[in-house]
Formats: structure tokens, C-alpha cells, sequence
């Protein structure tokens, strides 16, 4: 008759168990129970891996980028190319020193490529309130294009920056408010004042009326020998044949837009230099260095920052302006004589660095003179700072 246990070992393995003491019995069986519980937790945590990383390989593949993760491929591609384009200036030159106020809906400070930026000035126009924050998201895609320094890197990321949120959730702000913002630029100590409205598509950022207007306040700034960009606009084929308030005023700067390609971006407004009577306002010829736009530069699917904490792409000579802010931020550390607060130069620098940025413009092929749309050319950060340095 067969033993239901092989003769032998098994009877005496039963007799060894049973002559281990009931106490340490106890303490095999807890052993027993403890790897089956670790062994389930392990497969449970692998499992769980397993889902991530199959949903993360699915988010690469579906969207050439993982969501919230890091920006598109297509996105950090474009942003390199657009660096390459305006013909950067030594990777010595950060902005380090030089004061930048952005005037826009706000900044998200939380945004990971915003971490450790050099936020010196923050005021809230709209809402008073004392703590950093953008409810529509523009404000903070600027100030990437700026000082990001994270996938994505600003063009000038050292600089000290203020941020005056002077539009509402909406994307819209009346032109008083936006004169007080660039009144508190200026007063706190501001070397370049970056003014992207009217550059986002579908943003009406300010209504003109009576009373003193941001054009007004752009012209005491630069009196004082302070640096002021704004946006051509976006008018493209419902163009009212000039561009947006208050880059039409003669000492601002206006920045126009380019495709990737470098050529004339559609969607950007054009100047009108010649002068007219109608339709209000009645506008003066404009001559060199003042023909408006002054200077091109990126404008198409330019990739920002999203005030979600994510990445995305823009069209507008919002972000063309934020890239001749950088520039001119460089340009003040390499020659910090043409700094307000550092000369006795006031409007006299800010003629001079106009006179340079049309001389080091990169015109589009067959261009010999200004053109409406591509203004003297492309900007030329390297060239800018070359005609600078040796005048």
C-alpha cells in the first residue's frame, strides 16, 4: 500500500517541525504571512508602473510630447530654430543687471520653468492683489519668452524683472490703467518696458480715451532714456494701415512678425510712413530710424510657457516683441553706459540704439529700403551689439 508521504524524509521532517517549541512555530508562520503580504505589495506597485508607463509611451506617441511632462519635440525644435534665427549674441550675455518690466495679464510663478527667476517688483492694477498670479495666461507666456530656464529658455534669463498685470481675465484694460503701469515701471527702476498688447490674436487689450494715454507714458519714459517695445498688432488682411497703439508712437519700438522661415509673418500689422489725413488720427511721415515697424522677429507657433503649469504654441507679434526686450536687456549688460540710470543720455540713447537695430536688421531677399510689413529687417541680437560696441 502506498504511504500518502515518501517513507522516511517526510515523517521525519514532521517529527523536526514537531520538535521545534510552540513560540518559534508562531514566528515562521508570522515570517510565512509578512513575504506574502511584501510579494503582494510588489506586484501591486509593478502593476501600477506598468499602467503609468504604458499611459506616458501613449501620451509621447499620441502627442510628440507627454502631457504636462515637457514640451513637444516639434516645440523644442522650433524654439531652437527661432534662437538661431535672430543671430544670438554670446552665451555670456544673460541680462544679468538690467531691469525688465513686463506690462501683460500677470505671471503663473509656479510654472516649473519659471523656478528661481529674479521676480524683483510685482503690481497688480486690476485687482490689488499683492501676490503674483495670471487669470489669463498671456502675461505669463511673455515673461517665458523672457526668463524661462527651464525646457524652454528666455532670451534674456538673468535680468531683475517687474511684472505690472494691467489686464483683466478677459485679456482687456483701459489705456489709463496701462500708463500707470508704465509710469511704475518706470519709478521702480525699470531699463526696458515690454508692452505685448495688442499682439495676441483675438486680444483687445485697451480702449483709447481721453486723458492721459500709455502713448503719453511711453514718451516720458523714453525722455528719461528708458527702452519701450510693443507690439506691431495682428490686423493681417483687415489691416487699418498702421500699426497698434502705442508702438505708433515715434520713440517706441515696433516689432513686427516672421514665420519660421524668416519671412513676413501674415498676420502682422502694417505701418504706414507716408503720412495721411483720413482716417483719424491724422499721421505725420515718419523717417528713419522711427518708420514703423522698426524691427521683424518670431511670430509664428512661437512655443511658451501656459499659465497651467504646461507648454503650447503662439501666434502673435506678442511674443516678436518679447524677443527685441531680450535683445535689448543684453545689449544694456554689454554696454551698460546706455543704461537710464547709469548716463545722461535719456532720449539720445535710445535714438542711438534705434539707429543700430536698422543698421544690423537682416533685410528680407531684394529688400534695399524699409518695407511697411518687414520694417528694416530681421533682428540681429549678434549684429545689434556689434554696432554698438564699436561706436
Amino acid at each position: 500500500m502506498q504511504s500518502a508521504d515518501p517513507p522516511g524524509e517526510s515523517v521525519e521532517s514532521k517529527e523536526q517541525f514537531s520538535s521545534i517549541p510552540q513560540p518559534f512555530q508562531a514566528e515562521l508562520a508570522e515570517e510565512a504571512s509578512d513575504i506574502r503580504t511584501i510579494k503582494m505589495i510588489v506586484s501591486i506597485t509593478l502593476g501600477f508602473t506598468l499602467v503609468l508607463a504604458t499611459g506616458y509611451l501613449a501620451a509621447v506617441v499620441l502627442s510628440d510630447g507627454a502631457i504636462l511632462l515637457r514640451p513637444s519635440q516639434d516645440a523644442l525644435e522650433r524654439h531652437a530654430t527661432y534662437n538661431d534665427l535672430i543671430r544670438p549674441a554670446s552665451k555670456d550675455l544673460t541680462g544679468d543687471g538690467v531691469v525688465a518690466c513686463i506690462v501683460d495679464s500677470g505671471i503663473a510663478v509656479d510654472h516649473a520653468d519659471l523656478e528661481g527667476i529674479n521676480l524683483v517688483g510685482w503690481r497688480d492694477f486690476i485687482n490689488g492683489n499683492g501676490n503674483p498670479y495670471d487669470d489669463h495666461g498671456h502675461g505669463t507666456s511673455m515673461a517665458g519668452l523672457l526668463v524661462a530656464n527651464g525646457w524652454l529658455k528666455g532670451i534674456a534669463k538673468d535680468v531683475d524683472l517687474l511684472v505690472a498685470k494691467a489686464l483683466g481675465e478677459n485679456g482687456n484694460g483701459s489705456d489709463a490703467i496701462v500708463a500707470d503701469a508704465i509710469d511704475w515701471c518706470v519709478e521702480n527702476g525699470a531699463h526696458v518696458i515690454s508692452l505685448s498688447l495688442g499682439g495676441a490674436p483675438d486680444l483687445l487689450p485697451f480702449s483709447i480715451g481721453s486723458g492721459r494715454t500709455s502713448g503719453d507714458a511711453a514718451n516720458e519714459a523714453i525722455d528719461a532714456g528708458v527702452y519701450v517695445v510693443a507690439a506691431a498688432g495682428n490686423d493681417g488682411e483687415d489691416d487699418d494701415g498702421d500699426v497698434a497703439h502705442p508702438s505708433s508712437e515715434a520713440g517706441v519700438i515696433s516689432v513686427g512678425g516672421v514665420t519660421l522661415k524668416g519671412t513676413h509673418w501674415p498676420g502682422s500689422s502694417k505701418g504706414d510712413n507716408n503720412g495721411r489725413l483720413l482716417p483719424l488720427p491724422i499721421l505725420m511721415p515718419r523717417g528713419d530710424p522711427n518708420k514703423k515697424p522698426e524691427i521683424v522677429a518670431p511670430a509664428e507657433a512661437v512655443p511658451v510657457l501656459l499659465d497651467n503649469g504646461g507648454w503650447g504654441m503662439a501666434d502673435g507679434t506678442s511674443a516678436a516683441t518679447v524677443y527685441v526686450t531680450g535683445a535689448l536687456c543684453l545689449l544694456l549688460q554689454e554696454k551698460p553706459s546706455l543704461k537710464a540710470d547709469e548716463s545722461t543720455g535719456g532720449g539720445d540713447n535710445i535714438n542711438a540704439v534705434k539707429q543700430w537695430l536698422m543698421e544690423s536688421a537682416v533685410p528680407e531677399s531684394g529688400q534695399v529700403t524699409h518695407d511697411d510689413y518687414y520694417g528694416y529687417g530681421l533682428l540681429n541680437v549678434s549684429g545689434l551689439i556689434q554696432e554698438a560696441t564699436q561706436s
